[in-house]
């Protein structure tokens, strides 16, 4: 898949949100980017009347100030896009879950039921949206330190563990979190999230990813400096949940 345009979101005016969206939409997904730093407070004034009551109740909970403006921005910024792209106003937009794939439970991916599919990801100060016609996920993070790294490595498909052991230390993190938002990206896109093993699929540390799972198209996305993303879009034929790529 072609790297996907990325756009950027500003709240201010509110018009701008809305004028770069592609004339249909197909299997290349639509991005966009959402900065909490520069346009939270823009966000905050649009939010009581476009979140829902469980999204401002959600809002509320956070602890820290970063954590709820850099939710806020992005849930608005969802609102307006999905809003925009079904022809209703952004509060009126109905999110719900399908059935997750692995245990039938109502914690799949989120849908609209309105023919747009959709993904979401927020990390720091960063979210990431992205919009198919067919199922995708987006996955974006902060990059991690090198203590972190070697904590989670482990939990990686064996071929992906070696690869990192065998980097200069220096360069393990950057490349632990291109394999974890590839991961993480195909995962939300089957619907089943961090609930599967994520040593069962190769997606490769390099600059380049591996060949998604079956039926899966996995693409980098370019963000700023500090943080790695990655999106997945379903494309012809089915994957599966139970399965994976051999380990080796």
């Amino acid at each position: 898949m072609t790297r996907p345009v990325l756009q950027a979101i500003d709240f201010d005016p509110q018009d701008d949100i809305r004028s770069a969206w592609p004339s249909g939409l197909t299997e290349m997904p639509a991005l966009w980017i959402v900065d909490a730093v520069r346009h939270g407070d823009g966000a905050e004034r649009l939010a009581p009347a476009i979140l829902d009551t469980g999204e401002q109740r959600r809002a509320e909970r956070f602890v820290r100030p970063a954590d709820r403006r850099c939710y806020v921005a992005a849930h608005v910024a969802l609102r307006i896009l999905l809003g925009d792209r079904m022809g209703v106003d952004p509060r009126d937009v109905r999110i719900v879950r399908e059935s997750c794939p692995s245990c039938g439970g109502p914690h799949g991916r989120p849908a609209t039921g309105g023919g747009v599919h959709f993904s979401l990801s927020h990390s720091r100060d960063v979210s990431l949206l992205a919009f198919a016609a067919v199922p995708l996920g987006v996955d974006v993070q902060a990059v991690p330190d090198g203590e972190a790294t070697a904590e989670i490595r482990a939990m990686l498909h064996p071929v992906e563990a070696r690869e990192l052991a065998a980097l200069p230390a220096a360069d393990r993190p950057a490349a632990f979190a291109r394999t974890w938002t590839r991961k993480e990206a195909y995962l939300k896109g089957e619907g089943i999230g961090l609930a599967r093993d994520l040593s069962l699929d190769h997606v490769g540390t390099g600059p380049v990813p591996r060949p998604g799972p079956a039926g899966w198209s996995l693409t980098d996305v370019q963000v700023p400096a500090g943080y790695a993303a990655a999106v997945a879009v379903r494309t012809a034929g089915q994957s599966s949940v139970q399965g994976g790529h051999q380990r080796k």
